[in-house]
């Protein structure tokens, strides 16, 4: 497969000069190969842009945020996981700068992104929206029944009742 990539790069990128170009554009070391680096350090390591109609990112073996929903199903939820309340959540934002479980731009640009990695946590982010919209629906609507309960057309109006003790007239 690797034979068939290089020679396949080799092939596609042909087009793009002469072969002492392509010689200095691809390298392979240690069984990686390398586009436009000298010290690739995955199957690909490609210094630049890839323009693709459509990337797949394999999940072999990776958990799906779902455990986000074991509470809310009553289910047990894994020692592993705990949802913030909003108020605790709000804290660590304006502490921390950024949501837990998500990295900070340092470390991304120093690390950069693993898609599969980052694109679960913001799967795992969004579900945990999605139950914080939840329960804020439910708020607003225990609030409004509060409000229908308490409003004045469902109380008795009481200027429409007779005083308790008949008023005495003034007179000067």
């Amino acid at each position: 497969m690797k034979k068939f990539l290089v020679t396949f790069l080799a092939v596609l990128i042909s087009g793009c000069g002469t072969s002492e170009s392509i010689a200095t554009l691809i390298t392979v070391k240690d069984q990686k190969i390398g586009v436009d680096t000298k010290n690739p350090d995955e199957l690909l390591t490609v210094n630049g842009s890839i323009h693709a109609k459509e990337v797949r990112v394999d999940l072999d073996g990776a958990l799906t945020p779902d455990y986000v929903f074991d509470h809310y199903n009553c289910e047990t939820t894994p020692i592993y996981y705990r949802r913030m309340p909003i108020e605790e959540l709000q804290v660590y934002i304006i502490n921390q700068g950024h949501l837990p479980g998500v990295p900070t731009h340092e470390l991304l640009s120093n690390n950069g992104l693993d898609l599969k990695k980052f694109s679960l946590t913001l799967l795992e982010k969004i579900e945990e929206l999605t139950l914080y919209l939840i329960e804020q629906q439910n708020q607003i609507e225990i609030l409004q029944n509060a409000l229908k309960m308490n409003s004045p057309s469902s109380l008795k109006n009481t200027t429409d009742r007779a005083p308790e003790k008949p008023l005495e007239k003034i007179e000067n």
